[in-house]
């Protein structure tokens, strides 16, 4: 069964990093692309020692605050 996950990437210390909400995993590398496929590979060798429990779909949506 194949899952589609999200990845969050931004710019960090001089490197990429991505985020995947769903598990709770990161990684990152010197291209967003790097960053993906080593977030990819992590998440996939995680999931295989702890499979995700069968759920409904999950929402992401965004939201803004005002600073103080």
């Amino acid at each position: 069964m194949n899952r589609t996950f999200t990845a969050i990437v931004y710019w960090e210390d001089d490197i990429y990093v991505a985020e995947c909400p769903e598990v709770g995993m990161a990684s990152q590398g010197e291209t967003i692309e790097e960053a993906i496929a080593n977030l990819k590979e992590a998440t996939e060798l995680y999931l295989e020692e702890f499979p995700l429990p069968k759920t409904s779909p999950r929402l992401l949506t965004t939201f803004e605050m005002m600073s103080a």
